[in-house]
């Protein structure tokens, strides 16, 4: 059989969408479907039904993947016209990565942030913007701060470009969803368990049992340890992880047109935060004055969270071409940290007492509903793909600092564990209800050809308990516009233009009456083909990215910067698949020139007075926004037990200043000189030993020790360098 066989039989045939068949609806429900779905003209004999008792689950997708929600129906990427990355499971499990900070890794043109305040958890740039209020699960709003781990993921899907008129308010630089993994047609149980340095265990499971045609479970557990390679020098104490994770799936019905899933997520964390390392305010690099390896915080300082997910997912198929599905969701988030920032003239002192200290509580409740519709049909000789949809969010939260019980003073981080919550200030509150409708069709006017028109409304009333945004509501259109040529299946060009906003009030930033939402207007021009028989995905967009008003500073802050616009023009290639039956590579090269159109305007945060900030930040580069990112993982299977992997991941210096505070320190002599992280290269390796029940995995990650900075504080002030080098062994076996 030719290597690329069994990618070409789960490649769909069609260069359509695939609206609404279920990914795995048995073989028999299928046929029924199909021997159902036409209507017979006199003459014609009617078959005697056809009954298939067996089951198969379809093959994993590898490093290329073939099917993606993204887009709101099942389709395959190939056939989307837009950018899309998809990290795969696969893809994950040979890096041994633990956190969806760290699958991001594999995404071109994406950086970190190093959160501070209100922004700490998961925090990340896409092609020069943030994506903090663009992550999403299964389809749903997971915009809470905290740190997401991957041991419940069958893929991470990142569509590129403003995607508000899919998904409601968001950014310009694209969509993150992860995808949780749900019942199998076939009993399947996996047992890892890994052992490395610095600390490093985890154990993991993932356990999969099929009652019947009807009713399937799974079970996904995690357990992860790991300590740090800096540490306090005054009292040996590190940056740690604990983290804990449970996720049930239960499918109901599976055998039917109304099919059910109750999916249930809780994450456990409880980590002591590493706030890296101070700027040097002459140099304007990380400050060298201590040993890199040194941190600031004590065993008394803590990142706790707790956060609970519960949905219920139904679809309902009216005939092979047509589907409503819906989705309920109750989600509950709690976090409460104290973190030591670094010193630029002290060093860490054994007690605590210095560096700066960032405190805080915070409760984010969200209940989601949200139901789409998708059909196929025709008008003459016309075809459409038609969606509509609309969602019902309702967010309740509130956040303020932690007090210091145990000291004298505010000025330690707590003297005991676990803290005492009590107020420092007034309490921040928010509470918001928004409601969205959208439609979209895809028409194929003439073969090959396809117009995509979308249309979505989003309405939110939201209330502050802040003097500075008591109540803020939006009523806002997001739009999207694409056309489509596919010659061919292999080969898809397209152009894509969609137009986004954010009014930023659920994301805790700063947002003052009668300023507008934050716009985003994208456009991308893009071309995918299939190679090698379908076994390798090569991508390519040439794009422009427009933002207009975009909020930069935290609420609780004495000012707000609006950059009035700025603008990213930016090219991207990525490669995915099998090169040979062997060889298998996952690639992404993003350029990007990320530039400050029009200077910012401060406003304050009390009066809401506004002020021209600094022109002379007109036409300099953007943020966190490097000329440059580049990634790389490649595999050899040796033998039919051996297999060696290894990649990179490069990224361009970045930007970090606080130009709301001090613009003219980011000049010296006249020329523009911000604090600056360096640019870096981190080379992994891999070998693994596989037999069909079991296996053994060494990876080995920064394989030449390389110190390098891989976040900063995007407002100035620190940055915090990546792990050196680190072994980690795992065993691992199915039953």
């Amino acid at each position: 059989m030719p290597a690329n066989a069994s990618r070409q039989s789960a490649r769909p045939r069609s260069c359509a969408p695939i609206p609404s068949l279920p990914r795995r609806l048995p073989l028999a429900a299928l046929m029924a479907l199909s021997f159902g779905a036409g209507a017979q003209t006199a003459g014609e004999q009617t078959m005697a039904p056809v009954v298939v008792t067996d089951t198969a689950e379809r093959e994993p997708d590898r490093y290329l993947a073939t099917r993606t929600r993204v887009g709101k129906v099942e389709q395959d990427p190939h056939s989307i016209p837009q950018a899309i990355t998809t990290v795969t499971s696969a893809l994950m499990e040979e890096q041994q990565v633990g956190s969806l900070r760290e699958a991001m890794r594999n995404v071109a043109g994406i950086t970190f942030n190093a959160a501070e305040g209100g922004r700490s958890g998961d925090n990340m740039n896409l092609r020069g913007f943030y994506t903090f209020g663009d992550i999403y699960l299964d389809g749903i709003r997971d915009t809470a701060q905290y740190n997401r781990e991957t041991f419940n993921y069958e893929q991470i899907d990142v569509l590129r470009g403003a995607g508000a008129m899919l998904f409601g308010r968001g950014q310009a630089g694209g969509v993150i969803n992860q995808v949780s993994k749900t019942p199998l047609l076939i009993d399947q149980y996996k047992l890892t368990g890994s052992i490395g340095t610095n600390g490093y265990r985890e154990v993991t499971a993932d356990l999969n049992k099929r009652f019947s045609a009807d009713v399937g479970l799974r079970v996904n557990l995690m357990n992860r340890d790991e300590g740090s390679w800096r540490e306090n020098l005054a009292n040996g104490d590190q940056p740690e992880v604990h983290r804990q994770g449970a996720a049930i799936s239960l499918a109901l019905n599976q055998n039917s047109h109304n099919r059910f899933w109750l999916n249930h997520y809780y994450l456990k964390t409880r980590d002591n935060p590493d706030y890296g390392i101070a700027f040097d305010g002459v140099t304007r690099r990380p400050n060298e004055r201590f040993p890199s390896r040194s941190y600031w915080g004590t065993d008394k300082t803590f990142d706790d969270s707790d956060t609970t997910i519960t949905t219920l997912v139904n679809e309902y198929l009216f005939d092979p071409e047509s589907m409503l599905r819906t989705q309920v969701r109750v989600a509950d988030y709690q976090r409460s940290y104290w973190a030591k920032t670094p010193n630029l003239t002290l060093p860490p002192s054994a007690n605590g007492v210095n560096g700066g200290n960032v405190t805080r509580s915070s409760h984010y409740e969200t209940v989601t509903l949200q139901s789409d519709y998708s059909t196929r049909f025709r008008t003459g000789d016309i075809g459409h793909e038609f969606l509509a949809g609309m969602e019902y969010l309702k967010e309740d939260s509130f956040r303020h600092g932690l007090q210091n019980f145990g000291g004298t003073t505010n000025a330690n981080p707590p003297l005991f564990h676990p803290y005492q919550e009590a107020l420092t200030g007034t309490p921040t509150k928010f509470t918001s209800d928004s409601y969205a409708i959208y439609l979209q069709d895809s028409i194929e006017f003439i073969p090959h050809w396809k117009a995509t028109v979308g249309l979505r409304r989003d309405e939110m009333d939201a209330k502050y308990s802040s003097t500075t945004s008591p109540s803020l509501k939006y009523g806002e259109w997001s739009t999207r516009a694409v056309l489509s040529w596919q010659p061919q299946e292999e080969a898809h060009y397209y152009l894509a233009w969609s137009d986004s906003f954010s009014p930023t009030a659920d994301l805790y930033q700063l947002t003052v009456a009668p300023m507008p939402a934050e716009r985003s207007q994208v456009t991308e021009l893009g071309a995918k083909w299939l190679l090698l028989g379908g076994d390798l995905a090569l991508r390519t967009a040439l794009y422009r990215a427009n933002k207009n008003w975009e909020r930069n500073t935290d609420l609780e802050s004495t000012a707000a910067i609006l950059t009035r616009k700025r603008r990213t023009d930016g090219f991207e290639v990525e490669l995915a698949g099998r090169l040979s039956e062997r060889w298998e590579v996952f690639s992404g090269l993003a350029l990007m020139n990320a530039t400050i159109l029009k200077t910012a305007l401060n406003v304050n945060a009390t009066t809401g007075a506004v002020t021209q900030g600094d022109p002379r930040l007109v036409g300099e580069r953007a943020r966190n926004a490097p000329v440059y990112t580049f990634n790389l993982w490649s595999t050899y299977r040796l033998t039919d037990h051996w297999k060696v992997g290894g990649g990179v991941e490069a990224k361009g210096q970045r930007f970090a200043y606080q130009p709301q505070q001090a613009v003219s320190a980011a000049f010296v002599n006249g020329q523009f000189a911000p604090n600056t992280a360096a640019a870096y290269q981190r080379w992994d390796a891999m070998v693994a030993y596989e037999e069909k029940r079991w296996g053994v995995r060494l990876n080995i990650k920064n394989l030449f020790d390389r110190l390098y900075y891989d976040s900063i504080y995007d407002n100035g002030g620190f940055t915090v360098p990546g792990t050196r080098r680190t072994a980690i062994l795992t065993g691992e076996l199915k039953f």
